[in-house]
């Protein structure tokens, strides 16, 4: 089979199971605003988590940046991950995690910044470029 008809043969099933997926959730609302009373856990992700972050990429239909990432787990499962250079989340489309979200984005914006090392007060900056 041509590798390009074999590609839209597969974006549009991809695309028929999300449809199913949604309709799933359109005769169970109550699955939409349900968020799971597991613990989240978040961390930096590890080599081995290469392969799922992979999934977690093709199921949104996008490409897993490279770079580090941000990963969210649920019962042991990684559920999102967010690019720590940057760029939206990847989350597993499967689960609840609009809840998980700005907790990535949190944990991020806190790792970046301690990157950056600690800020001096703009007044002693001030100080410091007249002294020169």
């Amino acid at each position: 089979m041509h590798p390009a008809f074999l590609q839209v043969m597969m974006n549009d099933r991809v695309r028929q199971i999300e449809r199913a997926a949604a309709n799933a959730y359109l005769r169970r609302p109550e699955l939409l605003h349900r968020p799971s009373q597991d613990a989240i856990g978040l961390r930096l992700c590890r080599v081995q988590d290469e392969e799922r972050l992979q999934q977690l990429a093709q199921l949104e239909g996008r490409r897993l940046p490279a770079g580090s990432f941000v990963i969210a787990e649920m019962a042991g499962a990684i559920v999102a991950a967010l690019p720590l250079e940057g760029g939206a989340a990847f989350a597993d489309p499967f689960c609840f995690t609009a809840h998980i979200l700005p907790l990535l984005e949190l944990r991020a914006d806190q790792l970046r910044n301690a990157q950056r090392g600690p800020k001096l007060p703009q007044r002693a900056l001030r100080r410091l470029a007249s002294r020169g």
